[in-house]
């Protein structure tokens, strides 16, 4: 009798594998247990409570293997983009003498944040100002070039709210990252293409993103929801937040 039933390809079948073990892995980490710098951008505060609340997501909503994927495949390009800057002439430090990642912790450790590098010299012929701070993207096609276009600010604030605290809270460690604008670096994936750009520190933001963090810090502790973003389910924002269906079964 003929079987007309489908069978996994040993592609699907490999594939399905990779990504279980991936998701596996991710399971199996301990979820933060503090605010991370690189998320207080994000423009709804009270997802960002939910995040450090750890409520748990919407149904399909936790990470599958194709995106973790893609997030290990941004952590290569960034390592390759450390060498590709180091081979420039750049004297790029990503680690301290002690083997750790340089960082920053505030509020009792609840709200930290870790940089990818601090340039530390340059050649002369480059013209940058050290010491700054070295944050590295990587992006698809159309958003590469929409941050080639407007800028990193305009093209992508949760980036520029995490450069900013970043040079802020850095000072206390290196001083004088704030006076130098912080060298951004984003990697277009699909094309291998490199922008680089210089970012002044904007004290402005770098306030209104830590009193946001202390905002949700104090909310949570006394129990209380933060505000929705939105007056409608179908805003932009609310229609792809992992919390979607959680926040909008709530009475307000």
């Amino acid at each position: 009798m003929l079987d007309y039933n489908h069978r996994p390809s040993i592609a699907e079948r490999i594939n399905a594998a990779v990504d279980a073990s991936l998701e596996a892995e991710r399971a199996a980490t301990p979820p933060r247990d503090y605010l991370g710098a690189s998320r207080l951008g994000q423009p709804c505060e009270r997802a960002l409570q939910f995040e450090f609340a750890h409520a748990p997501k919407d149904e399909g909503q936790e990470f599958s293997g194709r995106s973790l994927r893609i997030f290990a495949i941004g952590h290569a390009l960034e390592d390759l983009a450390v060498k590709w800057l180091r081979a420039a002439g750049l004297d790029l430090a990503t680690r301290k003498r002690d083997g750790g990642q340089f960082g920053f912790s505030v509020a009792g450790g609840r709200i930290r944040g870790h940089v990818d590098g601090i340039v530390m010299g340059a050649p002369a012929a480059i013209g940058l100002r050290t010491p700054c701070l070295w944050e590295c993207k990587t992006m698809n096609a159309k958003n590469w070039r929409a941050c080639v276009k407007d800028g990193v600010a305009a093209s992508k604030p949760v980036y520029a709210a995490q450069i900013a605290l970043y040079q802020a809270y850095m000072e206390a460690t290196v001083p004088g990252i704030s006076a130098s604008p912080a060298l951004f670096t984003a990697i277009n994936k699909d094309t291998a293409e490199l922008h680089n750009e210089l970012v002044p520190f904007d004290a402005d933001l770098a306030q209104r993103m830590s009193d946001r963090g202390v905002r949700i810090l104090r909310a949570t502790d006394a129990g209380e929801l933060l505000p929705r973003m939105a007056r409608n389910r179908d805003f932009f924002e609310c229609r792809f937040c992992p919390f979607s269906t959680r926040c909008w079964s709530l009475p307000t």
